[in-house]
């Protein structure tokens, strides 16, 4: 899959539109349209800031990681509790805390 494709399909599956991505990336839409179309290759600083905004693995932007992967799995469970999270107060991020340290399996002796 070519990095213009990866763009798309991560943009695509983060629900954003390229306006969106554009200004999370500091881009004009105009430059991000054309990353995305393939017609040009961003430089590192902004594929990391692509990277960022569509909170993708740059391996996975290159090619070097398919999308099905253990790792992708993860990464989209954890974007979406970071997205469910986000808002909350202090005292509901305490709550959660005190849940998810709850949730750890128990060590054995």
């Amino acid at each position: 899959m070519s990095l213009a494709a990866a763009t798309h399909a991560a943009r695509i599956r983060a629900e954003l539109t390229m306006a969106e991505v554009a200004r999370r990336v500091g881009v004009q839409l105009e430059v991000y349209g054309r990353i995305e179309r393939g017609e040009m290759l961003p430089n590192i600083p902004t594929l990391r800031r692509i990277c960022v905004a569509l909170e993708i693995l740059p391996d996975e932007l290159l090619g070097l990681a398919s999308p099905e992967s253990p790792d992708r799995e993860r990464s989209s469970d954890m974007r979406r509790l970071k997205s469910a999270v986000r808002g909350l107060g202090a005292a509901e991020l305490r709550l959660l805390h005190q849940l998810a340290d709850s949730l750890r399996p128990i060590p054995r002796e």
